[in-house]
């Protein structure tokens, strides 16, 4: 548990204190350095990315120029400026090849002694993405699914998937984005969504999977294709639960963190190519709840967390703070994986009784193993 002491008037009125503390004028400094900072790195990114259009669109403009007047050509300036931003927001977001090697090595849970299978499985939109299903050797009663953050692979994430195997005696499916590690395409809000269901798909239709008894994980990021999942109504009562760790309420209030700028809210939502609403999409989920905040997470206000437990509409869910838990390394802090133990019993014996129909239906994308 975080304390925090509100310092006396005395404390206030310190000359150590008043010394050491930076003026107003020192900070307002720091911030535009930082802004200008973020601002040329995003321009940066663009032109190295972009660099063939960026090109182009120079050209054009100095020949409106030259031909039409510099009216035409500054309204093809900022239209053209406007669409590079709006592309250039998943350079911000996904981070598919940090660090450098991730998409070429991807380590496999043979390096923890975990028996897997690597399939890979394709989407609604025929994307083939590449996903690891740790199993028991015995049957299992439960099953997580991993939906990880914005970078690297899911290689990276399975010396916590070892904990979650060994001490909640569970599969675990490790799903890789497309874009991510070996899976093919490129990220996008709706890409990440179809890949969500793709891998229940993939679960719904095996038949050594007990199919009332899936969870669904996700850190940061895939805290809100979790989310996502779970307030579906054709996916979300196929689910058993749903744990959610260091997530944001949406792609909206996170550019106002991140960027500090303070011109972000007067930007219309439609300008925001990637939104994951989760605020608005954790009113819908009914299935139980599991909340894991770190308190010191420096990316992700923990605060967000608060809101999206707040505005969770379960009969069941928990909030769980971790005092020294930061936005990546949460789950090494201690009672963690007994902060698991705890509520999977429960939410297993809250879960909502399923009809039979229910299970009938679905629509199942083609599997290739490997």
């Amino acid at each position: 548990m975080v304390i925090y002491v509100k310092p006396s008037s005395e404390d206030i009125k310190s000359p150590l204190l008043t010394e050491n503390m930076p003026s107003r004028s020192s900070n307002i400094f720091r911030k535009i350095l930082a802004t200008v900072e973020i601002l040329l790195r995003l321009a940066l990114m663009i032109v190295s990315r972009f660099w063939k259009m960026c090109t182009t669109g120079l050209l054009i403009v100095t020949l409106l120029f030259w031909t039409e007047g510099g009216t035409y050509a500054f309204c093809f300036f900022v239209l053209g400026v406007f669409g590079l931003l709006y592309h250039a927001q998943d350079m911000l977001l996904y981070h598919p090849e940090s660090p450098p090697d991730s998409r070429l090595m991807v380590i496999t849970p043979e390096a923890f002694q975990m028996p897997y299978e690597n399939h890979f499985i394709r989407t609604k939109d025929g994307t083939r993405i590449n996903v690891v299903l740790i199993k028991q050797m015995q049957r299992s009663t439960l099953t997580v699914i991993f939906f990880h953050g914005n970078a690297g692979n899911i290689g990276h994430r399975l010396q916590n998937a070892l904990g979650l195997y060994s001490i909640l005696n569970a599969n675990i499916l490790m799903v890789e984005y497309r874009g991510y590690g070996k899976s093919e395409g490129g990220p996008s809000e709706s890409g990440l969504y179809q890949d969500a269901e793709a891998a229940m798909d993939f679960l719904l239709k095996r038949s050594d999977i007990d199919q009332t008894q899936i969870v669904l994980f996700g850190r940061s990021l895939g805290g809100a294709v979790a989310i996502y999942l779970a307030s579906s109504p054709f996916y979300g009562p196929k689910i058993a639960a749903v744990v959610l760790e260091n997530t944001f309420t949406s792609l909206y209030d996170m550019s106002h963190k991140i960027l500090r700028l303070s011109c972000i809210k007067y930007i219309p939502r439609l300008c925001y190519k990637n939104k994951f609403p989760s605020l608005q999409r954790i009113e819908l989920v009914s299935t139980p709840a599991f909340f894991l905040s770190g308190t010191m997470d420096e990316l992700v206000p923990p605060k967000m967390m608060k809101e999206l437990y707040n505005k969770c509409n379960s009969n069941f869910k928990r909030l769980e703070l971790f005092a020294n838990g930061t936005h990546n390394d949460t789950w090494m802090c201690p009672g963690y994986y007994e902060a698991w133990m705890r509520f999977i019993p429960e939410a297993l014996r809250h879960q909502p009784v399923m009809s039979s129909n229910q299970n009938s239906g679905y629509t199942l994308g083609s599997v290739i193993s490997l």
